[in-house]
């Protein structure tokens, strides 16, 4: 570590400390409103989210595996957030952030990093097209300024909400969200530099407070005073029974903060011809969100925007998102007073800008058009994530895909009895001996296809069955299973197996089962005509 830093300050020079100042103020102006925005949807006050970004994106700038990544508070984890909020209170999500912490780390510790990139895309697609409805939906409310509603876990008992307090419609409220979304729209072409979000809070919150004020719900009439201090230290109660209760949460924000994380990393990767370190970015990430609870903050991960922005505006080194974290905790001692005036119908545009924006639906359209296996996969898991839970989408996701994967393995196995080439069989032994070439992976989803193939075979009561296995690559479990049976009931009625052409892995997975030594080494060859020119020697002894 201390090399790398030597290494890093050796290499650092004024001019990239400029670049990195002004990349790190930009990505912080965008921080300050997307973070009070994602914890006002997460069910929690505003200020929480601004310490989770100043205190997240710091540590992670430091310690994370990204040198350009930028963490706070994601949209992805607002259905999460609120579903803890609404079922345990914002006490026990401190609680669950911190053990999700100790998940990530002990993740990246047992270099489980390159396993989270083999969560198959429909799945990741699905998950995240279904947040982006779910927060897209969850603004409609705020938009239109309903009052009296209630929010809730379930995605249709929040839209019945909606429809249920429709009428309690305020005009203001509208005018203001229609003025953001304008702004969102049209000022990234006039003045590309600036963040739009910022710009369409200043101007709504301005035009609110000129023409009318009070008529509409303010961050201060929400959620009351934002403290222009540094957030108190407090430590989460992390008692055995509490924590007991929220390991299924903790989980499910450790893997979707895993996932989101790598996902920026490696975008960040695509934008600057890097490599990011898998395993140091989940530890980073870990240790983030241990410390962040003892500060107010609610979970954070890698945001693949924010990280975007800060590469596009001439980020050099982490010092730029460190930099982005003191920005926003200095704007917080400054500026909290200020804040409170923010109309909540301007932050609504905002997050249904990020819902879109996150969607994913030039992929989602693209994976539907496949009308494949991986169609469904991506259609059930969008639907569960919206109208049941993510945790619940991504395991029944995983199942579908592995299910589906195990059956086009299967499916592409092949098992073919031919007539070795160059090597021919003396006419008179043609009953004798039976020759099949198998190509494909021999596991769970094949096995039963070559016990049955193989069997058929043995009934024709051959004295040797030889099998080319060139093409196997690798022999799981249950097919060696298979293959045990296989070879005990040819050895019954005084058979003999012979292999060919094995590779190195499938022989040692024989070798580890027992297998190996049951069938013999001698009856193993390299080439398939050795082993027709034993089985004939074999049958000429016999003969004699």
């Amino acid at each position: 570590m201390k090399k790398v830093l030597s290494n890093s300050v050796k290499g650092y020079t004024w001019a990239r400390f400029r670049k990195d100042l002004l990349a790190g103020i930009i990505v912080g102006i965008i921080a300050l409103p997307l973070g009070m925005s994602f914890a006002i949807a997460s069910g929690v006050k505003p200020e929480y989210g601004i310490y989770s970004s100043f205190v997240a994106g710091i540590i992670v700038s430091i310690f994370g595996g990204s040198r350009f990544q930028i963490a706070g508070p994601t949209g992805a984890f607002i259905p999460v957030l609120l579903g803890i909020v609404l079922t345990y209170g914002y006490q026990d999500l401190l609680v669950a952030g911190m053990m999700a912490g100790v998940l990530l780390c002990l993740m990246g510790i047992f270099k489980l990093g390159t396993l989270i990139k083999f969560i198959p895309r429909p799945v990741t697609i699905g998950f995240t097209a279904g947040i982006a409805v779910t927060i897209f939906m969850g603004q409609v409310g705020n938009f239109l300024g309903l009052t009296g509603m209630e929010k809730h876990e379930s995605f249709i008992a929040n839209m019945k909400e909606i429809w249920l307090h429709l009428d309690s419609w305020n005009f203001y409220s509208v005018l203001i969200s229609c003025i953001c979304m304008f702004v969102l729209f049209v000022f990234p072409k006039i003045l590309p530099r600036i963040p739009a979000p910022l710009i369409g809070l200043v101007i709504t919150t301005g035009i609110a407070m000129l023409f009318f004020k009070d008529a509409l719900p303010t961050i201060g009439s929400a959620y009351g005073e934002i403290p222009s201090t540094f957030p108190p230290f407090q430590f989460p109660d992390m008692t055995f029974a509490n924590m007991s209760k929220l390991i299924g949460p903790a989980f499910v924000i450790a893997m979707l903060g895993g996932i989101e994380s790598l996902l920026s990393a490696v975008v960040a990767d695509g934008m600057t011809n890097t490599k990011h370190n898998s395993n140091r970015e989940l530890i980073g990430q870990g240790i983030a969100n241990i410390v962040t609870p003892m500060f107010g903050g609610i979970p954070a991960t890698g945001a693949i925007a924010r990280t975007a922005t800060n590469i596009n505006n001439g980020a050099t080194s982490r010092v730029s998102g460190v930099i982005h974290g003191i920005f926003v905790l200095l704007t917080l001692l400054v500026l909290a007073p200020v804040a409170i005036n923010i109309p909540i119908a301007a932050m609504a545009p905002i997050l249904m800008l990020v819902a879109w924006n996150m969607s994913e639906r030039k992929t989602f359209q693209h994976i539907i058009k496949l009308k494949s296996g991986d169609t469904l996969v991506l259609v059930i898991t969008f639907l569960l994530t919206v109208f049941a839970s993510l945790t619940v989408a991504v395991e029944v996701g995983l199942l579908l895909a592995v299910v589906l994967f195990a059956k086009q393995m299967g499916s592409s196995m092949q098992i073919e009895e031919i007539e070795p080439e160059g090597a021919e069989i003396a006419p008179h032994l043609h009953d004798k001996i039976s020759i099949f070439t198998i190509r494909g992976p021999l596991f769970f989803g094949a096995a039963q296809i070559f016990q049955q193939n193989i069997i058929k075979a043995i009934h024709v009561k051959p004295e040797f069955l030889i099998l080319r296995m060139g093409k196997v690559p690798i022999i799981d479990a249950t097919a060696e299973g298979y293959f045990h049976q296989i070879e005990k009931e040819f050895s019954k009625q005084g058979g003999q197996i012979l292999i060919t052409g094995l590779t190195d892995k499938a022989k040692e997975s024989l070798k580890g089962s027992g297998l190996y030594d049951r069938i013999g080494e001698e009856h193993f060859f390299l080439h398939t005509e050795d082993a027709v020119h034993y089985a004939e020697n074999a049958l000429s002894e016999l003969s004699r």
